[in-house]
């Protein structure tokens, strides 16, 4: 089981692999009010920096649940660095459907609500392992202005317009669905940088070393094309935001 090989090359050297820095990692850490023990799940957990840095400043335990082994490998490596690895755990699976065995204080699923259908699906899913009166954290995009186009829209990684919503809409989704947004933090432009402005040298230099693997002309292809299209459309149009949820 694996993400598509793809990514695996163009994020290998990603710690976050969505357009939060440390610093809102750390910040939504502190606004969540995380107690010491307090038991978090991440669906989706990448190379496990969120779990890994809030187990060092919060004292939090926690699991997460990723598709990637690359990452997952990642994920296990920094939680020894940051001297957690008694605290979290990283297991290499697929998170569509997974219940943890034991309530926790936090479900998240930052940025991969695809693994159930759509935020409903996540929230219903992430539920399933959350204590009563505790927190999910969902990462969604949303448009911070709408394109003016669907071709403009697949530019910033969507189909169509109407795949993403703008954030007062996506907002309002969340109450519409019973729940009570309780906290947000935003990504930002500078963000967005980090995201996708890591990939270009993780790529060239991927290039450099491998140019005869299948995917090199791939590779080039995107190398090549995104650092026009980020600076152009996702930079203008794309939003990003984790939003902190109770049950009514």
């Amino acid at each position: 089981m694996d993400i598509p090989r793809i990514f695996n090359i163009t994020e290998s050297a990603h710690r976050i692999h969505n357009p939060f820095t440390p610093d809102q990692y750390a910040t939504l850490g502190a606004a969540l009010r995380l107690s010491a023990g307090a038991r978090v799940l991440d669906l989706g957990s990448g190379s496990g920096e969120m779990l890994c840095t809030w187990a060092r400043d919060h004292g939090i335990v926690g699991t997460g649940i990723d598709m990637s082994p690359l990452f997952t490998a990642q994920a296990q490596s920094r939680a020894v660095e940051l001297g957690v690895a008694g605290q979290v755990g990283f297991i290499h699976g697929d998170a569509a459907g997974y219940v943890a065995d034991e309530k926790v204080d936090v479900a998240a699923c930052i940025g991969a609500s695809w693994i159930a259908g759509g935020v409903a699906g996540t929230l219903a899913l992430l539920a399933q392992s959350l204590r009563p009166g505790g927190i999910i954290l969902i990462g969604e995009p949303y448009w911070r202005q709408l394109p003016p186009s669907n071709e403009v829209a697949q530019q910033c990684q969507a189909q169509a317009v109407a795949d993403f919503l703008t954030l007062p809409e996506l907002v309002a989704s969340f109450s519409n669905l019973g729940h009570d947004v309780v906290e947000m933090v935003l990504a930002n432009p500078d963000g967005w940088d980090r995201y996708e402005a890591t990939k270009w040298l993780t790529m060239r230099r991927w290039l450099q070393a491998n140019p005869n693997d299948e995917l090199a002309n791939e590779v080039r292809a995107l190398l090549t094309t995104e650092p026009v299209r980020h600076v152009t459309y996702t930079r203008e149009y794309l939003g990003w935001g984790v939003f902190a949820l109770m049950a009514r």
